[in-house]
């Protein structure tokens, strides 16, 4: 064994006793070391070395120092094949991608190495780092920018016929267009991804951001079903591969039990043998908003959410959809309320739903416009005077129904008159 990979065991074996300074250090070293006294055996050790080095700056959350490394292997990559270089590469920039706040380095970084792929025509990386340009822009909220990188990137891959990079572009234009809330482009490009990705072989994880991209579609076109199957794929997927993804995968499958009124399903999934691995406040999050559309409670609803605040607020996804839901659920707690009457005070309906007179006025004022309640707001009187079904007149319906009798017996006498003559 060299010199090089001895150290380099030193160093892997003084981060399992967690000494991860002194294993820092020595990684250090190895990186910095000068690449024409290396022979072959070490560049594949240096390789390794370089992607400790980037994971323990990721577990300690050292982006500067992360950054900083990739800057520094430029060089090191004039003396390695060009596929290890994208590698290594995607590997740095994926991981520093995964720590908070860091879309403008990542930005920063791809434009600069971008400029470096131009200098060396690196082609092949260019348009890799471009992609992931992209999505940091998505990841950033900078939509427009990452739209018009991706229409200039994806006329040039069409050219090249490459369908991996296609399907990934047009998987991120997909999520870029439902950020915007274009709902017919966002399904176009997904339909694009995958029309490319049956024609490929497709990894694991790549299907399963199809599929998950594919359920959200369906989930904002109120097609929980379907959603629930695609999310289900996407579990099952990100599960095998051990993604953390995957809990977040499984909130999403819950959430489309709750929405099609099937929250008692929510019971047996968290308690089956798929959810065990996952048991948390993310999964308890989910069984307390169950528990409340089940009872139809209101006020067990606004004690989930505030109690689960980060799991539920922070999500997007369920925010969106747990919104449209509590509406619902407000809704049917008031025209049950209100059913009874003929006239009831706003102050009245407030104090047996539990909620503000202010808010219980607007809801109902919204229901009144939407016709989804008859009757009008006496604000001098502070009160809801509710108006009885209408009767539906009939006569109209008859005389229509007397007509067309008439017509087909004129027409058989017409007929019988025309044979005797």
């Amino acid at each position: 064994m060299s010199e090089f990979a001895t150290h380099y065991e030193k160093a892997k074996s003084l981060i399992d006793t967690k000494d991860v300074a002194s294993a820092g250090a020595i990684l250090e070293k190895l990186v910095a070391a000068q690449d024409v006294s290396l022979s072959e055996e070490d560049h594949k050790i240096k390789e390794k070395a370089i992607q400790s080095l980037a994971e323990l700056y990721a577990q300690q959350k050292r982006a500067a120092d992360l950054s900083g490394l990739l800057r520094s292997l430029k060089p090191y990559f004039d003396q390695i094949p060009k596929t290890k270089t994208y590698k290594i590469v995607r590997t740095l920039i994926d991981l520093l991608s995964e720590l908070d706040g860091t879309e403008q380095q990542i930005i920063q970084l791809c434009k600069e190495y971008i400029e470096w792929t131009d200098a060396e025509k690196r082609s092949f990386l260019r348009q890799r780092l471009e992609s992931r340009l992209a999505a940091a822009y998505f990841r950033a909220k900078e939509y427009q920018a990452a739209l018009t990188l991706l229409t200039k990137l994806t006329r040039e891959v069409k050219r090249l016929d490459d369908k991996p990079l296609l399907v990934e572009i047009f998987l991120l234009e997909s999520r870029i267009h439902h950020a915007l809330s274009h709902l017919p482009k966002s399904r176009a490009a997904l339909t694009a991804a995958r029309t490319n990705a049956n024609a490929i072989y497709c990894p694991p994880l790549l299907q399963a951001d199809l599929d998950m991209q594919s359920a959200t579609l369906h989930c904002d076109e109120k097609d929980y079903k379907t959603a629930y199957s695609y999310f289900y794929e996407s579990f099952e997927n990100l599960n095998t591969l051990g993604d953390p993804r995957a809990v977040q995968c499984l909130k999403w499958m819950l959430l489309c039990k709750i929405m099609t009124n099937i929250a008692e399903d929510v019971q047996a999934l968290i308690n089956g043998k798929l959810a065990l691995r996952f048991a948390g406040s993310e999964l308890e999050a989910m069984r307390a908003i169950a528990s409340a559309h089940s009872n139809s409670s209101l006020k067990q609803f606004k004690t989930a959410i505030e109690t689960y605040k980060h799991e539920l607020q922070d999500d997007p996804l369920i925010h969106r959809h747990l919104s449209a839901l509590y509406d619902t659920l407000l809704e049917q707690n008031l025209l049950r309320i209100i059913e009874p009457f003929s006239q009831v005070q706003i102050t009245h309906a407030a104090e047996l739903i539990e909620l503000p007179p202010a808010l219980v006025e607007r809801k109902l004022s919204q229901m009144i416009l939407d016709k989804k309640l008859r009757g009008i707001l006496d604000q001098g009187n502070n009160c809801l005077i509710v108006f009885d079904e209408p009767e539906v007149d009939q006569t109209y319906h008859h005389g229509l129904s007397t007509v067309t009798s008439m017509g087909r017996v004129v027409d058989r006498l017409y007929k019988k008159a025309a044979k005797l003559s």
